[in-house]
């Protein structure tokens, strides 16, 4: 299949308008395909010839203005079209499709829970032509208007307003969806089945959350807080935002098998149905999901309003979305500590992703991206992190009423069209006499994170503070200034303004501060360094700052320190065990307990090291979970049993619990944490397959089953990790979900032994699953069947040696890329330079 080119998407541009699609889809023909039939009316301003992109399972026939066009010229997923003459035409296709179990396309997934059978549409970048042919590219909106023939008992919805139109005899009915404004071809979208729905009106607009019927009491428990945080964030924009939300409707449907977190089809955003909750969680993953409500409600405006021209302003949708989906959610409702889990969680996501050799601007230059498969690999942490703080850098800067007043200008300027960069910098330059495209040639332009050291000078009358920039971009942050109290608190003092670089020394009278923090309040992107004793504060008196946002400034900076080798990973465990027991923020907790287990235990630390890392972790969790035993902070509890049972190194206690039905005498067991045992067990070599076909038998859900393909692969023998591997790299009817869970199991530090046979076949099945599955299996291979475990040069050596591979499709060699530099800074960690 040949991927768009950004030359031939800008001279199709030129040459078509696209006006109107009428797609009519069956999904009644059977289990693997349904049939597609598409009318595309468009104009041409020229004769010439083109092309449509469709990727059929049969193409039956196709009629570009009543002349049949022959099937057999159909290359790829290109269908030529010659011949064009100025002026209106019309091509019609008779297609049968094939169902996706990959997440890409139309995706068919059939609920083992209830046999009950949903299909829903994940069209993008490019994988509308899995459903319908289009002139797949985003500059070339068009009114989008679907007919739906599904089983009588399923709801079809659509991007408008969906409408049965009948019951036949043979129990299937027919929807039609209201026609859209003009949208890009990847926001189309379908999806069908029996859902179980709420619905309700709001601001005159019908408003829905779906879910699948075996999840509907779990929709049910938390439908008044989704559909608060919706219409809350609906109102919210627009306070902000002076052009109305453009669409008829606004669904969400929650969906199985979905490949991102959620996706922004006008009218139906559609989300990974793990956000429907059916175990205990804590309330920061409850802000997680309403991050994601926000931030896809966001891309109404900021991609689906206003449309990028092309890939390499991926930013402006992602960017944005990611700024405004945290800030308004911090204005509009109970969620107001957002930030401090974007500084613990998504800030080091962008950190991490603009430290390894594929990193990339923020806003690539165009020939940066030039065709589609390239596109693809942007949607990372500095598209989403790196951007969002960029944006917030920004705002803090140029103040929020210009940016808005400029966001305003823009949605004026460009609404149901396509924009910028250019476009964006000009619409906020006509709001400020700042130097706004000075300052995104600085922030958009360019690659890597400063890095900014303090040095306090301390004299008789006082002391003197200069910041040392590593890096080029101009920073406006704060420096907060704190004092140790007589009882141990640290009292925060004066927070200083200072732009970055500059000459001006900024001073201060009496005693130097115990602790100064740059970027305190976390306005800023770079990483931050404390002075020596400033760190020597930090690591005695970290729970001791009084502020969460603050805290979180400084654990990043101990978490920089540690992966840039300035600070011992043993150190971070100290400084852990002794400050979390105090720590009230429950992001703060997730964020480092994290960090410890999964880097620091398991790739920062010598093997020889592990066992009395993880006996710490687990001792930490201990004194977590008796801080909670009054059951005042359950979230606490349950972040900490989590890691817990994960760090467990002897069955004993897991065994118990599992008996028991209960966590250490308290709180039920859930399918969560009992599968999360069940899992810890297999790789501790206390599991049998009969148990995990109990287990499985008492919950059969599509959550059970991913639960159980997870015990199994990593079930510490050879005949399970052969199974496994067979199902990974061979049973090419594996969906994605399955696939992340059996891949999740196989590598694990204590089989190392079991497994070093499969390091280096990795690498060339990788490589052909790769080509075969295509990127959504190759982007799971690459980011859960890598064998992160192997910190040694072979490893090393043998991936990078796979990079040259002609065949290794660039999505999975950008996932290889990024693994490798973190398993060689693992290992210069683990064996650093004399």
């Amino acid at each position: 299949m040949s991927a768009l080119t950004r030359n031939e998407a800008q001279l199709r541009a030129e040459l078509l308008d696209v006006h109107h699609y009428a797609v009519t889809l069956d999904l009644t023909t059977g289990d693997d395909t349904f049939d597609s039939t598409t009318v595309i009316r468009f104009s041409a301003r020229a004769a010439g010839d083109t092309f449509v992109e469709l990727k059929p399972d049969e193409l039956r026939s196709a009629t570009l203005d009543g002349r049949p066009l022959d099937p057999a010229t159909l290359t790829g997923n290109r269908l030529p079209l010659t011949g064009l003459t100025t002026g209106p035409h019309e091509l019609r296709a008779d297609t049968r499709m094939r169902y996706s179990r990959t997440g890409e396309g139309l995706h068919r997934f059939t609920d083992p829970a209830d046999g009950e059978t949903y299909v829903y549409s994940q069209m993008f970048l490019d994988d509308v032509q899995r459903v319908f042919p289009a002139f797949d590219q985003p500059d070339l909106k068009a009114v989008f208007e679907f007919t739906v023939t599904a089983p009588a008992h399923w709801t079809v919805l659509a991007n408008g307003i969906t409408t049965r139109t009948g019951h036949r005899e043979d129990d299937t009915a027919t929807w039609t969806s209201a026609p859209t404004p003009v949208i890009s071809t990847y926001l189309a979208a379908v999806a069908a089945g029996p859902w179980h729905s709420i619905t309700t009106e709001h601001a005159g607009l019908p408003f829905g959350i779906h879910c699948r019927k075996s999840l509907a009491p779990h929709l049910d428990a938390d439908a008044a807080e989704i559909l608060s945080v919706t219409t809350d964030c609906y109102d919210r924009y627009h306070e902000k935002f002076a052009e109305p939300y453009p669409f008829d409707s606004y669904d969400q449907a929650f969906v199985p098998e979905f490949n991102a977190g959620a996706m922004e089809n006008p009218g139906l955003v559609t989300f990974r149905d793990e956000f429907v909750f059916r175990s205990a969680v804590t309330d920061t993953e409850r802000q997680r999901r309403a991050m994601v409500i926000a931030h896809e409600m966001a891309h109404m405006w900021f991609g689906d309003l206003v449309t990028l021209t092309w890939f390499d302003d991926i930013w402006l949708n992602e960017s944005f979305a990611e700024y405004m989906g945290y800030q308004t959610l911090t204005e509009a409702t109970r969620f107001t500590g957002t930030w401090t889990e974007f500084g613990m969680e998504r800030k080091p996501w962008g950190y991490d992703a603009d430290q390894r050799p594929s990193t990339h601007p923020v806003a690539p230059a165009p020939d940066d991206v030039p065709d589609t498969a390239s596109a693809l690999l942007n949607f990372d942490g500095i598209s989403y992190a790196k951007g969002a703080s960029a944006l917030r850098q920004l705002v803090a800067w140029l103040g929020e009423k210009d940016f808005l007043a400029g966001i305003n200008t823009h949605f004026a300027r460009h609404k149901f069209a396509n924009a910028s960069l250019a476009d964006f910098v000009d619409s906020l330059a006509a709001h400020t006499d700042r130097d706004v495209h000075t300052w995104a040639r600085a922030w958009l332009r360019t690659t890597g994170v400063d890095t900014l050291t303090p040095r306090i000078e301390e004299s008789p009358g006082g002391w003197t503070l200069t910041v040392d920039r590593t890096g080029s971009r101009p920073h406006h942050i704060t420096a907060g200034t704190y004092a140790l109290a007589p009882d141990g608190l640290l009292e925060r003092g004066e927070l200083l303004g200072i732009d970055v670089p500059t000459d001006e020394i900024l001073s201060g009278s009496g005693r130097r501060p115990d602790l100064l923090v740059l970027n305190d309040g976390d306005l800023g992107y770079a990483k931050i360094r404390l002075d020596e004793l400033s760190l020597e504060t930090a690591l005695r008196s970290l729970s001791r700052i009084p502020d969460p946002l603050t805290r979180a400034v400084v654990w990043g900076s101990l978490r920089d320190m540690v992966r840039d080798g300035e600070l011992e990973p043993g150190a971070y465990l100290t400084t852990a065990d002794a400050h979390l027991p105090e720590e009230t923020d429950l992001a703060v907790v997730q964020g480092v307990l994290g960090f410890a287990r999964h880097h620091i235990a398991d790739r920062y630390l010598a093997p020889t090291e592990r066992a009395a890392a993880l006996t710490l972790i687990t001792s930490l969790t201990r004194d977590l979970l008796r801080r909670t035993e009054d059951g005042t902070d359950p979230g606490l509890r349950l972040a900490a049993v989590r890691v817990l049972i994960d760090s467990a190194t002897h069955p004993d206690t897991l065994a118990a619990w599992l008996a028991d039905g209960t966590v250490n005498g308290g709180p039920e067991l859930d399918p969560e944490l009992r599968w999360r045992i069940l899992a810890r067990l297999a790789v501790l070599g206390a599991l049998d397959e009969d148990t995990i076909d109990a287990a499985l038998e008492a919950d059969p859900s599509a959550t059970g089953q991913q639960g159980a393909a997870r015990c199994r692969a990593a079930l510490p023998t050879a005949e399970a990790k052969a199974a496994a591997w067979q199902r990974l790299f061979h049973d090419d009817t594996l969906s994605n979900y399955l696939f992340t869970a059996t891949a999740q199991g196989f590598w694990q530090p204590e089989q190392a032994h079991l497994v070093q046979d499969y390091v280096p076949r990795y690498y060339p099945e990788a490589v052909a699953l790769g080509a075969r599955r295509g990127p959504a299996i190759a982007e799971a291979a690459g980011r859960w069947a890598f064998p992160a475990h192997a910190i040694d040069e072979a490893n090393l050596r043998t991936g990078r040696a796979t990079l040259d591979d002609p065949d290794l499709i660039p999505l999975l060699r950008r996932k290889l890329v990024d693994q490798l530099d973190d398993l060689a800074r693992a290992l210069q960690i683990r064996t650093p330079t004399p």
